[in-house]
């Protein structure tokens, strides 16, 4: 992701209202930095276009570094001087204060969760030997860093029990390292695995070692070079990398991610393939042969492989089926295929095998549904969900009976529940205390109509009893791309926007896989203007519905939704109030040359190719920003340790928009220390940015933040 902009020799004044005695003071930022424009420009195909910012794409040379300073100055003067910033991190932080638990699975004797006494800033894992027996603490995360910077990024065990490996990544890169420990006695072996990404361990079904993926050493710039030839390896416990086995690899493909399985009989193994974030291909031997054979070929559809049984692979599929079905494949001979569960009318968004039986989520308008099936596909129930919202769970083993998933909504979070796969009978097994009554709140999903004349659905929340008055501040949140449903999810930021009369809105833009792979395909490549037209109808509706205003309105994403708010606020500058993109793709001609970029090709589509440099440079944000015009207040979120999307992304289109902006709204950007993209972010530093973002929306929108205990 990228892009972000400078300028300006002259502080500009920002007008917003605070307070409880119903002032309104003026915010003066500021002078931003003086940011050096260069004179590199490229040439695409005979057309010839500035790169003025170039130079802060070095993240390791003191000039970017003098400018990281010089802007996060700028920034965080600014919003230390909103009177209510610091009454929105007490709220925000009563609010994150409850306890999380994560559904169990059992592993040997224990069962094995994660919770969070409510302010940790990692979770810690736990283990008892029942659910009535007192469980005790297994891995603390928060003891691996100081500041609570060095995250778990996958967990798993051996399949007799005896070991556990868990990755950690520092400073949320994507970058991780593979440890090992005996269950038994919470002992840390020696095993150290570096370099890999993407990756966690596969176990082999004896129990012996793993399979991980991983890239070779790189040779400058961490976070930022080029990522190519992934190879898989075994890794045998008790043994150095240095004696890991190659499984896998292709020189001839070096844009290509792979990963390895066992299949639980150790009969066969698989390597799955990709070469970006959607299209794959199986490939598959039999344990003792030297070389795989391509069982599904690629790259035109998604193959995600959920069982091997009796030498029959079961995979879930969109071959054939937009909504995806689950096939069985004769390994002994792969031109016998049967459909196990076929294709309905809704999107089948995830298939998992326990207890002899297969666990099928369904999304039906974004929200979800749960079926149980035999493994000959016959259907033995539509399970009764407790609550409508968000599904995860139905993990085991094949020797379970009893299952665990959890329901999420936009005002309560996650809630779990025991499965009897017998009886089909569900059993409340935690549910969350929280400092608020999610009953004073409301959620509806409204259908509108995008430009182009497609149904878009939207959720909305709200106080009950809310006016639709136009005066009401509104955040606008959407995604669209890479096949990621966005459907209910639980934040106590919402709340307490909510709580303060704000509407917090959840647009299923297209590109996601809310409605099948057709309505993934509207949203890329040459048809992402629909992901942009269907958020700015998004407002529209809104406005005209007098849910909000212009002037109340804000819109936030991240990563390819930090793209979204950047496209959007380019578009229409007198649409919005606030922009808050967050760790955005916002030079879409060159974000194909950093790290894992080159993945996204198949999404975005890349310069290098005429067609497509014509309908990226139209939209790509940096590249659409016009000086002189009039932009909307804008903060600009993204961490020094991001290298998914590197930083440079935020640091261009925050320097071109400074230079650009000749209204009064603040053009400012936050830069995080020791973070990454997102995953694994300590809670103190989810708080602190929720704080920023919140209290800028606030005082752009001029609306007075009153303490909950000042309310009726």
């Amino acid at each position: 992701m990228k892009n972000r902009i400078i300028p300006v020799a002259i502080a500009t004044i920002a007008m917003t209202t605070f307070s409880n005695c119903n002032q309104v003071k003026k915010i003066e930022h500021l002078p931003y930095p003086e940011t050096k424009r260069g004179n590199v420009t490229d040439n695409y195909f005979g057309t010839e276009v500035a790169d003025p910012y170039r130079w802060l794409e070095d993240d390791r040379s003191e000039a970017t570094a003098a400018w990281v300073k010089a802007e996060n100055e700028v920034t965080f003067d600014y919003l230390s001087k909103i009177p209510f910033r610091q009454a929105i991190k007490e709220r925000l932080t009563e609010l994150w204060n409850y306890p999380k638990e994560s559904a169990p699975t059992k592993k040997g004797d224990w069962l094995y969760f994660s919770r969070n006494d409510g302010l940790q800033n990692q979770d810690i894992i736990y283990r008892q030997a029942n659910p009535e027996a007192e469980a005790e603490v297994f891995l603390d995360p928060n003891q691996l860093s100081d500041d609570g910077t060095v995250a778990l990024a996958s967990t798993s065990f051996s399949k007799d029990g005896k070991y556990f490996a868990f990755a950690t990544a520092a400073s949320g890169s994507d970058w991780v390292e593979i440890h090992v420990m005996e269950t038994e006695g919470k002992r840390l072996l020696d095993d150290c695995i570096e370099w890999a990404k993407f990756s966690g361990a596969t176990w082999s079904p004896d129990s012996k070692g793993f399979y991980y993926s991983r890239y070779d050493e790189p040779k400058e710039g961490v976070f930022t070079s080029k990522n190519e030839y992934q190879k898989v390896y075994y890794h045998q416990v008790g043994t150095p990398q240095s004696a890991d086995r190659l499984v896998y690899t292709d020189p001839q493909h070096p844009l290509r991610y792979f990963s390895a399985w066992e299949s639980d009989d150790s009969r066969w193994v698989f390597v799955l393939s990709s070469e970006g974030t959607s299209g794959s291909e199986i490939l598959y031997k039999r344990k003792g042969d030297s070389s795989f054979q391509v069982l599904l070929k690629g790259f035109d559809y998604d193959y995600s492989p959920v069982e091997c049984q009796d030498d029959q692979l079961y995979v879930m599929s969109n071959e054939g089926a937009e909504n995806y079905h689950l096939i069985k494949i004769d390994l002994n001979d792969p031109t016998k295929r049967q459909v196990v569960i076929a294709e309905k009318e809704n999107l089948l968004e995830s298939v998992s095998s326990a207890g002899g039986c297969l666990m099928a989520i369904y999304l039906e308008d974004a929200q979800n549904k749960a079926y149980q099936y035999g493994l000959d596909g016959k259907l033995i129930r539509e399970i009764e969900l407790p609550g409508i919202g968000t599904v995860e769970g139905f993990n085991g083993e094949k020797e379970d009976t009893e299952l665990y998933y959890s329901i999420t909504t936009f005002t309560a979070p996650a809630t779990i529940y025991s499965f009897n796969l017998e009886s089909g009978k569900s059993t409340l097994y935690f549910r969350p205390e929280v400092a608020f009554n999610p009953d004073d709140f409301t959620t509806e999903q409204i259908f509108f109509t995008s430009k182009d004349g497609t149904r878009v659905p939207m959720f909305v929340s709200h106080k009950k009893g809310m006016k639709l008055n136009g005066n009401n501040p509104c955040y606008l949140y959407g995604y669209g791309g890479f096949q990621i449903n966005l459907t209910p999810s639980f934040s106590p930021s919402a709340i307490m926007f909510m709580e303060q009369g704000g509407v917090y809105v959840f647009v299923t833009l297209r590109g996601g896989l809310e409605y099948g792979e057709k309505w993934h395909r509207a949203g890329m490549l040459e048809n992402k203007q629909n992901v942009f037209d269907d958020f700015i109808s998004a407002a529209k509706y809104l406005i005209d519905n007098r849910y909000t205003s212009s002037k109340k309105l804000a819109i936030a994403g991240g990563s390819n939704g930090g793209l979204l708010v950047g496209a959007c606020e380019v578009q229409r500058p007198d649409l919005f109030a606030v922009c808050l993109p967050s760790v955005g793709v916002m030079d879409m001609l060159r974000y194909h040359k950093f790290t894992i970029g080159w993945g996204w090709v198949v999404e975005y589509g890349s310069s290098d190719n005429q067609e497509q440099f014509e309908y990226l440079y139209k939209y790509s944000p940096l590249h659409n920003i016009k000086k002189g015009e009039k932009y909307p207040a804008t903060l600009i979120t993204t961490a020094d340790h991001d290298d998914r999307v590197v930083p440079a992304h935020s640091f261009k289109f925050a320097a071109q928009m400074q230079y650009a902006q000749s209204g009064n709204a603040p053009i400012l950007i936050r830069i995080e220390t020791n973070a990454g993209h997102g995953a694994g972010k300590p809670t103190s530093k989810r708080i602190d940015e929720a704080t920023d973002c919140y209290a800028f929306l606030f005082q752009n929108t001029n609306t007075p933040y009153i303490p909950v205990n000042q309310k009726r």
